[in-house]
């Protein structure tokens, strides 16, 4: 027998579309294979879903959880301090992974709108805006992020804080 979860007033209680999609992201973010981080990402159009991505290391290199990626082996391993050779980082933002599965397969972005498990940083940030991407919603707020915020707010539709 399939159970549903159901309100008092006995019909079914689903969730709205922004803690669906989130919801979704989240599940998507445990595909992350940086060894620092894990941020899932959901695009979508219309209430449908254009693509997902997560944070690693780009299609055909080793994983980062398999050294794939020195700078963040550095960094957990003490090598290096936060902030240091942030260029030298092989993994793709999740972000920015979304994105680039919509150009791979030839997808349009214009008019999207991105479901984030953290607050993007300002590379993503300028991506998104370059992508057409008018909307994002986020769950965790990443204090170091305000400009890339500050930059969203001014030029997207709508940027919104989710709380779980």
């Amino acid at each position: 027998m399939k159970k549903s979860r159901v309100s008092s007033a006995g019909s079914p209680q689903l969730p709205d579309w922004h803690q669906y999609f989130m919801q979704i992201a989240r599940v998507v973010k445990s595909r992350g294979n940086c060894v620092l981080y894990q941020v899932g990402a959901v695009l979508v159009q219309g209430r449908q879903i254009i693509a997902t991505g997560y944070n690693g290391t780009p299609r055909g290199l080793p994983n980062c959880i398999e050294g794939g990626c020195a700078r963040c082996k550095n960094k957990k391993t003490g090598k290096i301090r936060s902030g240091e050779h942030k260029g030298t980082c092989l993994c793709v933002h999740a972000e920015v992974n979304a994105i680039l599965q919509c150009a791979y397969h030839g997808i349009s972005t214009k008019g999207a709108t991105l479901y984030s498990t953290t607050s993007p940083c300002m590379l993503c940030a300028k991506e998104m805006l370059n992508a057409g991407i008018i909307a994002v919603y986020y769950e965790y707020e990443d204090s170091g992020e305000r400009e890339s915020l500050t930059l969203l707010k001014k030029h997207m539709k709508e940027v919104v804080l989710l709380v779980p």
